[in-house]
């Protein structure tokens, strides 16, 4: 029976096109995209969840023979099958261009079918008319189990963490239950709606979001809308602001307050005064509505002004009341006596971390306008105590939670009085308006068969869908409305509360107000949710569970498995979750009552290595080695034989050294987790999942994020092998997958990640590799020989170089673009079978004075054509590349990549060897350059064939023929 054909992904990917829509999407998320539906962190985008599962579904042209029979026709194949996944990784991607994917995986699908239909064993696992399900046991923002379903798979989304449950059900469990269905409010009746002007999906269901939404707002507007009252603009006002003038007379809508922390003064002349605690007195600093915070001091009091323009001392106001020295900490507004920070834990633990309104931001005609505070918008911000508060402790989790060490020890402690009141009265309107929904669906004729979500189609399934996406709503607007939102003035704009995995101490913070217009605006909040719901698939009947990966039962026995499982100690998701749980769980557990079973969400079992949490460094990374391999273990029984399982992780950044050499404790784990499970890995692809913005990114050549692993199960007779036969036949069989890899176009920033899958696939293929002493080789160890083997192999393809070429490689690797001596340069020439005149000659030296001097590609000459180079070199072509490329885009580097003709691939085989150098030399400038070549490699060979092709056309015209 042969269930192992080999995959596209385990050959070969468009990694340029998946890895720039990825970064393009995580940089701005277009309309109705899934992560905004919901915040999760580490979200994986689209484009690589929608490539990676095609890639792992469809066959290799290579492993269909007797259709593909030589190496050009599967080339051409996988071009085409390229060219389907360049347009499945569109966000906005076309019905038909889905189709085609869809297509292509069940014709994958069929002829494993075919080929199995005489096993009595494997016909239940290959039924041809239907594919296997899908499952992903850590779905998280539940992209993969979402794009499974977008491409015809039946997803099971499981997590232990109930939020991650919640936007798994909300993406791919509860749109099919409604799907097709018009939307019950009253104003929808008798006129067209938007489900029919879309004509599929849940556009119904997003229509109802909004209505209802709107209905939430009004209410809560009733109820708390004088919390947040608008601001009147007086004659009195205007006499000091101008720009305030044609306001005079007018209520003006509040956007938010911005508050700054207070402590009590250290200097004992102003013991019992309350001074601030501001990282900045800037508002605004977009040009020409430039606005600061003016403090001014009154004896013993102070008071804010707010003024427009810029500030007198631009220094000053940016730093607020921090000292501006090297830890930042702060001054007494009063006295300028230092504020250590050991001195505001101690006033924060006391109980004395107060607030002090600092500005006003009003809605005006055009933009925001700020204002001063005033002593009644001061007051008004502190009603009567809340019904309820989340007084859940935050945990002892030093590194990513800051307010403990400020006595703010509870979520509670993280809202202001108005903002508990307000966010208390959408949770009970929420479940309030689930009674109108039901009663709405019942009159628009909805079958009134179950009280439950389950059954699809009926009334209250309807009204449990309405009210889960509002209280989805009512998660965003809490994403917006703590006392950690900061104010952005460059935006002019709220900041979310997590704007990285941690729950930072802030200093100021802006209040928001949900009922103008800003982002923690409930309405606002809606659309965004609505306009998730209007593009959701809606396809196939799919579920979302929670479940310990580790321990639980699968949903999908012999599924396709992609999953994206937590990186070793980076993010603790259930701490960060329960801000958004301990409301969720208040506003839907009568609509969800399994999801919300534990008071908070669940910690001991989830699988990150803290040392916080298991006592030591060491206990968490045994635990985090324990409960990854025996995950690893449940997915080698549930995967599907025909199927890879595809698995993304990101490196650890903190790295280790040891005598081994640098290394990444988390990367190492986890791939020992994957091998001791027994997986063999047949490929390693690094994916793009963080975008631009990822600080260890920013002026490196670090492109990727995230390496997406493709494993099988092990061969059940897998022999142990000694190191000395590893080695050679790493040394057999990395040249060839390296030269593939070169074909394919992958970027050389890329190569050395990608090289560890052929690699790898050498090492985990065995039982074990043993060491001379009976041991067995370690996973770093491993990981160091194939690198070393990938050194050697880029080595050998020196031997395809001109003599000049080889002397500039091995120059250029002492002394790069530097000078050097005359002496040792023409010493290096003997060895190379050159001179250093006829270096010179060849265009790529400079020599004067005792000094010589490789060209860079800024000193070469613009007129260079290579067809009258009487001593053409790889080097010169690779540098005259660039040249072009840095000056003129692709297609300039086309029309001299034309001129080069077949010669151009020995010039990419030299950009490759030169990135490698530059990488281990830490030449980040020169790295780029390299690698910017090679990735622009595909789209100037189109341009030269769009050059030949007319050429072509009227040789044939004329009946000319080749030859």
């Amino acid at each position: 029976m042969s269930h192992h054909k080999k995959k596209l992904i385990e050959v070969a990917l468009p990694l340029k096109a998946i890895n720039t829509e990825g970064a393009r999407r995580k940089r701005k998320a277009p309309r109705g995209y899934p992560t905004s539906l919901h915040k999760w962190w580490a979200p994986r985008p689209v484009a690589a969840a929608r490539a990676v599962i095609f890639a792992q579904m469809v066959d290799d042209p290579s492993a269909n023979p007797d259709l593909f029979a030589t190496d050009r026709a599967q080339e051409k194949e996988r071009q085409r099958l390229f060219a389907i996944m360049e347009d499945l990784v569109q966000w906005d991607a076309t019905e038909a261009a889905l189709q085609r994917a869809r297509d292509e995986i069940w014709q994958s699908w069929r002829r494993a079918c075919a080929e199995n239909v005489d096993h009595a064993q494997a016909k239940k696992l290959f039924d041809r008319d239907s594919l296997p399900p899908f499952h992903d046991p850590f779905a998280g923002s539940g992209a993969l189990p979402l794009e499974a379903q977008r491409l015809g798979l039946v997803a099971h989304g499981t997590d232990l963490n109930p939020v991650a449950v919640l936007i798994n059900k909300a993406l791919i469990e509860i749109p099919p239950q409604v799907a097709g269905l018009n939307p019950v409010n009253p104003v929808a009746r008798g006129k067209k709606s938007l489900l029919e002007k879309r004509g599929h999906g849940a556009a119904g269901l997003a229509e109802d979001i909004l209505y209802y939404g709107e209905w939430v707002r009004d209410e809560a507007a009733k109820r708390v809308g004088n919390l947040y009252p608008n601001v009147h603009i007086n004659d009195d006002l205007a006499v000091a602001r101008p720009d305030l003038k044609p306001y005079v007379g007018r209520d003006l809508p509040v956007i938010a307050w911005i508050w700054a922390r207070t402590v009590h003064s250290p200097d004992p002349a102003f013991a019992r005064v309350p001074v601030p605690l501001a990282s900045t007195f800037v508002l605004s600093n977009k040009k020409g509505k430039e606005a600061y915070v003016e403090p001014v001091v009154e004896g013993n009091h102070y008071r804010f002004t707010v003024k427009v323009g810029p500030p007198r001392d631009p220094a000053a106001t940016r730093r607020g009341t921090k000292s501006g020295g090297s830890h930042s900490d702060f001054l007494c507004l009063l006295s300028r006596a230092p504020m250590p920070f050991p001195y505001i834990r101690e006033e924060g633990k006391a109980g004395r971390l107060g607030v002090r309104l600092m500005a006003v931001v009003a809605e005006g005609d055009r933009g925001r306008l700020y204002l001063s505070p005033t002593a009644e918008m001061e007051s008004v911000a502190e009603p009567q105590a809340s019904p309820w508060e989340p007084d859940h402790e935050l945990p002892f989790n030093p590194r990513d939670f800051k307010t403990p060490n400020y006595g703010l020890t509870s979520f509670a402690d993280l809202f202001t009085k108005r903002q508990l009141a307000a966010l208390t009265t959408f949770s009970d309107l929420v479940l309030e308006v689930r009674d109108r929904v039901l009663a709405d669906a019942r009159s628009a004729g909805m079958s009134d068969d179950s009280d439950s979500h389950e059954e699809a189609g009926s009334a209250a399934t309807y009204a449990d869908a309405v009210t889960v996406y509002l209280g989805i709503v009512m998660s965003r607007v809490l994403h917006y409305s703590s006392t950690l939102c900061t104010w952005l003035a460059k935006d002019s704009a709220l900041a979310r509360t997590f704007t990285k995995q941690a729950l930072p101490m802030s200093w100021d913070f802006a209040e928001g107000n949900p009922f103008a217009k800003s982002s923690v605006e409930w309405m606002k909040c809606t659309k965004v949710i609505a306009q998730v719901v209007e593009l959701l698939p809606c396809t196939t009947p799919s579920s979302a569970h929670v479940q310990d990966a580790a321990t639980g039962n699968a949903h999908a026995e012999h599924a396709v498995i992609s999953t994206d499982p937590p990186y070793y100690d980076n993010i603790g998701y259930a701490d960060l979750s329960d801000f958004f749980y301990l409301w969720l769980r208040r506003t839907l557990k009568p609509v969800l009552p399994d999801l919300f079973t534990t008071v908070a969400v669940p910690k001991a079992e989830e699988l990150v290595a803290t040392p916080y949490r298991h006592g030591s460094k060491d206990a968490a990374e045994k635990f985090f080695l324990d409960g990854m391999t025996e995950t690893m273990r449940r997915l080698v029984e549930e995967t599907h034989p025909a199927f890879p399982i595809t698995i993304y992780y990101a490196f650890k950044q903190a790295e280790t050294r040891g005598d081994a050499g640098t290394a990444s404790t988390g990367w190492e784990t986890f791939l020992d987790a994957v091998i001791r499970a027994g997986f063999s890995i047949t490929g390693t692809w690094p994916v793009r999942t963080e975008g631009d913005n990822r600080q260890i990114s920013i002026g490196t050549n670090a492109l990727a994020s995230s390496i997406v692993l493709v494993c099988r199960p092990r061969a059940s007779d897998a022999l142990a092998i000694p190191r000395r036969d590893f080695v050679t036949a790493l040394k057999a069989e990395l040249p060839e997958a390296l030269d593939h890899l070169q074909k394919s176009n992958i970027a050389p920033v890329d190569l050395a990640q990608a090289a560890i899958g052929p690699g790898m696939a050498v090492y985990t293929r065995y039982e074990s590799v043993l060491e001379s002493d009976g041991s067995s080789l370690s996973v770093r160890t491993a990981l160091t020989l194939i690198n070393q083997v990938l050194d050697e192999v880029l080595a050998e393809q020196e031997g395809d170089f001109d003599a000049d070429s080889q002397w500039a490689l091995a120059w250029f690797e002492q002394s790069g673009f530097d000078e050097g001596d005359y002496g040792i340069a023409e010493t290096l020439s003997k060895a190379k079978n050159t001179s250093v005149k006829g270096l010179v000659d060849a265009g790529i030296l400079a020599s004067k004075g005792g000094k010589v001097r490789l060209l860079s590609p800024a000193d070469l000459p613009v007129d260079w054509d290579p067809a009258k180079d009487s001593r053409l070199t790889v080097w010169e072509m690779v540098h005259h590349m660039i040249r072009v490329l840095t000056d003129g885009g692709e297609g300039a580097a086309a029309e001299l990549a034309a001129k080069l003709d077949s010669q151009a691939e020995i010039a990419r085989e030299l950009a490759y060897r030169l990135y490698a150098l530059c990488e281990r030399k830490k030449r980040a400038t020169e790295a780029l350059a390299y690698n910017g070549l090679v990735q622009s490699w595909p789209e100037i060979a189109r341009l030269v064939r769009e050059r030949k092709q007319p050429r072509a056309e009227q040789s044939a015209l004329f009946g000319e023929t080749e030859g």
